[in-house]
């Protein structure tokens, strides 16, 4: 039990760590909670920095979650409740951040993260195939992040994944919703253009 509760502290500890705010501090002198939505993510360290910057923030904050539940999972060998604690702790760690006064982002590269701890390639490959679709047919990027987390439990479902996996979907999920609960009180709303029409800018 000793053992669950120090994990279980590392991992949220990991996931509390604001890399997307000290690459704006220290990396771009600049703070990232001022552009886009104001949230303290990768996205925004996007529309502040670039490319090369979002790209950094995102491997880190995707890290913080695949580091402590990949050494978890494959590493210490936990297993059952041990585990399922241990595995959503960097998302409540990044969405509750002490660093930021508990204000923290909301977690969707270090759902990428933990899903990569606990089942390598094959889940956080459906997400992130998932989100980029959603993406682009949803105006809500709340929205799209719900569907995307839909499609990764049909996916588990046909895949007959162990109830321990669907039990840290369902915790996910909860958090998710928290942290976009203020885009999630309108319904749902299409674009009007297609996907693929979309991305390439061209008019119907």
């Amino acid at each position: 039990m000793i053992n669950t509760l120090l994990f279980v502290a590392l991992a949220f500890a990991c996931g509390a760590l604001p890399f997307s705010v000290w690459i704006g501090r220290y990396g771009l002198r600049k703070d990232i909670r001022k552009y886009g939505d104001g949230n303290p993510g990768m996205f925004n360290v996007l529309n502040a920095g670039g490319l090369t910057w979002g790209g950094l923030a995102l491997i880190l904050d995707i890290s913080k979650g695949a580091f402590p539940v990949g050494l978890a999972t494959y590493i210490f060998k936990f297993e059952g409740l041990s585990l399922a604690l241990i595995a959503i702790a960097p998302v409540l760690g990044h969405a509750f951040s002490p660093f930021l006064n508990f204000k923290g982002g909301k977690a969707i590269a270090t759902t990428g993260g933990i899903w990569i701890g606990l089942t390598l390639w094959s889940v956080p490959l459906v997400g992130i195939t998932a989100l980029i679709i959603w993406s682009f047919i949803l105006t809500s990027s709340g929205w799209a992040v719900m569907f995307t987390l839909t499609t990764m439990l049909i996916y588990l479902l046909l895949s007959s994944a162990s109830n321990l996996l669907l039990i840290i979907w369902l915790l996910n999920m909860l958090v998710l919703v928290c942290k976009h609960r203020s885009e999630l009180t309108h319904l749902p709303t299409f674009r009007m253009q297609s996907p693929l029409r979309s991305l390439w800018g061209v008019k119907e």
